[in-house]
This record gives C-alpha cells, sequence and structure tokens, in this order.
C-alpha cells in the first residue's frame, strides 16, 4: 500500500512539473533560425501576413521571432532605422489611444504590470512606433497593436543586445 501511494504521489509531482514548466519551455523556444535571403546581415525584416520578424544574421540564414502587429487598418509597411533603445521604458498613451481609452494615466512607468512596452523597446520614425515587449503576451502572432510590434519579452531583450541605434527595419505585408 505504501510503494502504490508513493508512486502515485511521485506520477502527481512529475505532472505538475511538466504543467509547470511547460509555458516557460514553450516561450524559450520562441525563436528559430532559417534560410533567409535577399537582405543585408544586421537588417530587421517584419514580414506582417506571416507575423514574423527576421534579423538576417549572413546572406543566407536570419533569428525568426514570432512577433504581434497592428490589426486591421493600423499596420504600415516601409523602411526606417532604429532611433532608440530602452529598458523597462515607461509608457504614455498616444492620443489615438486615450480617445479610445479615457481612464488610462498619463504615464505608466517602466516595469509596471499594466506597461505595454514590456521589457525593452526599439523605437522608430520619431517614436511613433517601436518594437516591444509586452504585458500580454497571448497577443504575440496576431494583429493587435495600433502599428507596433510585439515581441515576448525574452525575444525583445534577445534582440535589443543584437541592435544599435542605426541598425535598418524593413516592414513588408
Amino acid at each position: 500500500m505504501v510503494l502504490v501511494f508513493r508512486r502515485v504521489a511521485f506520477f502527481i509531482a512529475f505532472v505538475l512539473a511538466l504543467a509547470l514548466l511547460a509555458p516557460a519551455a514553450a516561450q524559450a523556444a520562441t525563436r528559430d533560425i532559417v534560410a533567409f535571403t535577399g537582405f543585408a546581415p544586421g537588417t530587421i525584416v517584419v514580414k506582417t501576413g506571416e507575423r514574423s520578424l527576421y534579423y538576417v544574421l549572413d546572406k543566407q540564414s536570419a533569428l525568426r521571432f514570432p512577433v504581434g502587429v497592428g490589426r486591421s487598418g493600423k499596420t504600415w509597411t516601409g523602411n526606417a532605422r532604429i532611433e532608440g533603445k530602452y529598458l523597462r521604458p515607461a509608457w504614455s498613451p498616444p492620443n489615438e489611444i486615450r480617445r479610445e481609452h479615457p481612464t488610462l494615466p498619463d504615464v505608466i512607468p517602466g516595469g509596471a504590470a499594466n506597461n505595454p512596452m514590456g521589457e525593452a523597446a526599439l523605437t522608430l520614425r520619431g517614436g511613433e512606433y517601436a518594437i516591444h515587449g509586452t504585458n500580454r503576451p497571448q497577443s504575440v502572432g496576431g494583429f493587435v497593436s495600433y502599428g507596433c510590434i510585439r515581441m515576448y519579452n525574452r525575444d525583445i531583450v534577445e534582440l535589443y543586445r543584437l541592435v544599435a541605434v542605426g541598425t535598418p527595419v524593413i516592414v513588408e505585408r
């Protein structure tokens, strides 16, 4: 009887450990090295239709990350450059968002649980857009933003380390 109880307890502990580790393991494996050509090494390429961001490593490969992109009517395409790099940035809602959500505070401090910028941000186009982390990881992979590119926090921290101010960014459909 004691042996059966120990086996059942061990099995339950094992299943609980797997259940707790599965989300972390899934997020840890969000990027892949993939075949990718046609862009200069060091370039960030966002393909909104794929909801993927590529960081070009060399003439034949890139790191691919899942991203959330602009919702219908909010997506944009074109070229930009990284203009700023920020860790745990504060966020001030733009007027368009403030009109839709009038109860938002003027500024949400960096690191706050309700700060949509997450762990890091790379700003583009005079700060109008950013590639940033998120406080809503379930939104990564969807058409969800006002034009920004959302990444898992782990992924934006990795990209932040790889790029410099001036890095070219190309956003395509």
